[in-house]
C-alpha cells in the first residue's frame, strides 16, 4: 500500500513514566510528566473528598481547579446533571456557560479529561432555565483534551437568540475525542476560535434549534468552525453528523483553513428523525461568506468523506471565493450531490472548487461546475453507474456502534464491489492507495 504523509498533530493518549535515574533533576518536562495525577469524579461524589477512585470528587469544576497539566480526570459512568450557568444571564441575549473550561495544560502535558473505560459518563444540560444564550461546554484553555463524553440537552430557553451551544471552543491545541454531543437546540461542538484543535472520531446528531430567532432549524449544525484568520490547523477526522436541522459541517465564515477528513454526514435538513424540513440541509458545507466576495478566503479541504440523503446539497462550496479541494469523496441522493456555486471579484456567480477522484451516484449528480477544475470524477469518465457497482447502498446502519478505538464502524454500504469499474480510475492527490490508481470515492476496494 501507497501511504500518504500524515497530516495533524498526534494524540497524546498515555503519560510516559521515565526513571529519576535516567535523566538529570533539573529536566523540569520529565519531572511534570513523572508526577501526573490521576483524578477520579463521579455522581455521588463529595468534592471535599480526596478525588481518588475510591473516594471521588463530585463536579468537573472542582477537577479543574486541582489538576495541573499532565493529569488526567476520570469520569464514572452516571448522569451529571445541570440545572443552572456559574453564571447570571446578563440580558436575555447574553451568554452563560455551564462548563468553563478555562485552565490549560501544556505541549506533551495537557489536562485530561477523560471517560472512565468501559463506562458512559452523561453531561446532561436539558434541565437549564438560564432565559439566555447557554453553552454547555465551553473551552477557551488550550492542550486539554476530552475524551469519552455524553454531551446533551443544551436548550434555547427564549426566542430572541440564534442557538444555543452544545461544546463552544476558543482555545487552540485541544482535542475532542470519542464525543457524543446530541439533541442541542443548537451545534453539537462548534469552534469559534483557536488553531491546531483535532475532533476525532466524534459523533453530533438530533441537534434543532426549535427557538430560533430566524426560524426553527435554521443553526443547529453537526460540526461548525467560523474562526478568524491565524489560526490554521482546525481538523475534524472520523466524525459523523446526522439528523441535524442545519447542515452537518459548516465552514461559513471561516478565515482560517479548515480540514474534514474520513467523515460522515447524512439526513440534515429535517427536523430530526422525520422528513419535515428544517434548516439548510447541506452534508459538507465547505466555506462561504454570506454570499458576497471576500478577499480574505481562504482554502478548506474535505477528503474521504461520505454524504448521502441530505435535504439540499452533499457536498457545497457556498458562495466560497476560491476553490477549495474535495478528493476522493462520495455521494449518494443529495440535491444535488456537489454544487460547487462559488462567487468571483465582481460578485458573480461562478463555480468554485478542485475536484478528483469524487463519486456521485443518485440524486442530481453535479451543479455549477462551469469554472471548476475538475477531473477523473465519476461524472467525467463516462462510467455507468448502478447499484451493482457497490457492495451495498443501503443507507441504514451508518450510526452503528464504533469501534472499542473510536473508529468508524466497518460497513458494506457504498464500498465498491470486487468488480466495480470504479476501481484504479483516480489520480495520485497524495492520499493512499492500493493498486495502480486511486479508486474513485470514499472507500478503496478490498
Amino acid at each position: 500500500m501507497r501511504t500518504a504523509r500524515m497530516l495533524g498533530r498526534a494524540l497524546l493518549i498515555s503519560v510516559v513514566t521515565v526513571s529519576p535515574l535516567a535523566i538529570p533533576a533539573s529536566s523540569g518536562a520529565v519531572s511534570a510528566a513523572a508526577a501526573a495525577t490521576d483524578y477520579y469524579v463521579a455522581p455521588g461524589g463529595d468534592d471535599g473528598a480526596a478525588g481518588t477512585q475510591a473516594a471521588p470528587w463530585a463536579t468537573i469544576a472542582h477537577a479543574q481547579a486541582v489538576a495541573q497539566p499532565g493529569d488526567t480526570v476520570y469520569f464514572r459512568g452516571g448522569t451529571y446533571r445541570y440545572t443552572h450557568a456559574n453564571t447570571s444571564c446578563t440580558s436575555q441575549t447574553g451568554r452563560v456557560d455551564a462548563i468553563t473550561l478555562n485552565k490549560s495544560g501544556s505541549s506533551g502535558s495537557p489536562i485530561r479529561y477523560w471517560a472512565y473505560p468501559g463506562e458512559n459518563p452523561v453531561f446532561d444540560f436539558s434541565g437549564m432555565t438560564d432565559d439566555c444564550r447557554i453553552k454547555g461546554m465551553d473551552l477557551t484553555g488550550s492542550w486539554i483534551h476530552l475524551k469519552g463524553l455524553d454531551v446533551t440537552g443544551v436548550p434555547q430557553n427564549n426566542s430572541l437568540n440564534h442557538e444555543s451551544w452544545g461544546i463552544w471552543i476558543s482555545g487552540s491545541n485541544n482535542t475532542f475525542e470519542q464525543i457524543n454531543t446530541h439533541h442541542h437546540m443548537g451545534p453539537g461542538l462548534f469552534i469559534q476560535n483557536g488553531g491546531d484543535n483535532l475532533v476525532l472520531n466524534t459523533d453530533s446528531h438530533d441537534n434543532y434549534d426549535l427557538n430560533s430567532s430566524n426560524g426553527a432549524g435554521e443553526n443547529a449544525d453537526g460540526f461548525g468552525a467560523h474562526i478568524p484568520a491565524g489560526n490554521p490547523g482546525n481538523v475534524f477526522r472520523g466524525c459523523r453528523a446526522w439528523w441535524n436541522g442545519d447542515d452537518g459541517f459548516d465552514l461559513i465564515s471561516a478565515y482560517s483553513s479548515v480540514t474534514i477528513e474520513n467523515s460522515w454526514a447524512w439526513r440534515s435538513g429535517y427536523v430530526p428523525g422525520t422528513t419535515t424540513a428544517a434548516g439548510n440541509g447541506t452534508g459538507f458545507k465547505a466555506g462561504g461568506y454570506g454570499g458576497d466576495y471576500d478577499a480574505g478566503a481562504v482554502k478548506h479541504t474535505v477528503r474521504t468523506s461520505v454524504a448521502f440523503a441530505n435535504r439540499a446539497s452533499g457536498f457545497y462550496a457556498n458562495h466560497h471565493p476560491v476553490a477549495n479541494d474535495y478528493f476522493n469523496n462520495t455521494s449518494y441522493g443529495n440535491h444535488p450531490d456537489f454544487n460547487m456555486l462559488g462567487v468571483d471579484s465582481s460578485g458573480a456567480d461562478v463555480g468554485r472548487g478542485n475536484l478528483r477522484n469524487n463519486l456521485a451516484y443518485t440524486g442530481t449528480l453535479t451543479s455549477n461546475m462551469t469554472g471548476t477544475s475538475a477531473a477523473y470524477n465519476s461524472w467525467n469518465l463516462g462510467i455507468t453507474l448502478s447499484d451493482a457497482q457497490f457492495q451495498s447502498v443501503s443507507t441504514s446502519g451508518w450510526d452503528a456502534p464504533r469501534g472499542a478505538d473510536g473508529s468508524l464502524p466497518v460497513l458494506p454500504n457504498l464500498h465498491l464491489a470486487e468488480n466495480s469499474t470504479l476501481i484504479d480510475q483516480g489520480v495520485d492527490v497524495g492520499l493512499a492507495y492500493k493498486r495502480q490508481a486511486p479508486d474513485l470515492g470514499a472507500f478503496e476496494a478490498p
